[in-house]
């Protein structure tokens, strides 16, 4: 490639090369620490729990109900009021999901889809979109938010309960490192 460029990444090959070769530490190599699947509905009620069928029959877990934060009078919702479904999947299971997340979008991200630390965030506008799922008429089409969360090892530092520490600059995940990591694992293309 005469442009220095991997044609699938927005990122010099030189900066790549960079990256990669940081990696050879096992404790700068980033990993995918979890995806969060969220459904918000609105509103409690039949709509809720047929999100939380959706969800369920997608990763295999039980969802958690959140509720609202604070009232909104204009959009009919109370303080306390449950309004979406999340799930929260972890290693291997969070891997399986993410080959079936790109190959549903068309293994295709756009750079403006990660924040500063190398988080992803994609919005699926059909849960039938999935590979292996199929349209139910009782349960109907619901859209979802997934974020992908992608960390070093030795976080845990910044969230355990005795000695929390904060994690320096230097140990946080860049947006290119995470494209570069997405790119190793999954092949996408990132546009």
């Amino acid at each position: 490639m005469s442009s220095g460029r991997d044609d699938s990444l927005p990122i010099p090959l030189e900066k790549i090369d960079e990256i990669k070769s940081k990696w050879k530490n096992p404790m700068m190599k980033p990993r995918i620490a979890k995806v969060t699947l969220n459904i918000g509905v609105g509103a409690s009620g039949e709509r809720l729990e047929k999100a939380a069928k959706v969800l369920e029959m997608l990763t295999g877990q039980k969802p958690s109900i959140r509720r609202a934060k604070r009232t909104i009078r204009d959009f009919g919702i109370r303080k306390g009021e449950p309004i979406a479904v999340m799930v929260t999947l972890r290693g291997e299971k969070a891997i399986e999901f993410l080959e079936k997340l790109f190959t549903a979008i068309g293994n295709k991200v756009k750079m403006t889809q990660f924040d500063e630390y190398g988080n992803l965030g994609i919005g699926l506008k059909e849960h039938i979109l999935l590979p292996g799922v199929r349209y139910d008429p009782d349960i109907g089409i619901f859209g979802m938010d997934i974020s992908v969360t992608i960390e070093r090892p030795g976080y845990r530092v910044a969230r355990r309960r005795i000695k929390r520490a904060h994690i320096p600059r230097r140990h946080r995940t860049t947006k290119e490192e995470a494209m570069v990591l997405l790119h190793e694992l999954f092949n996408i293309a990132i546009e």
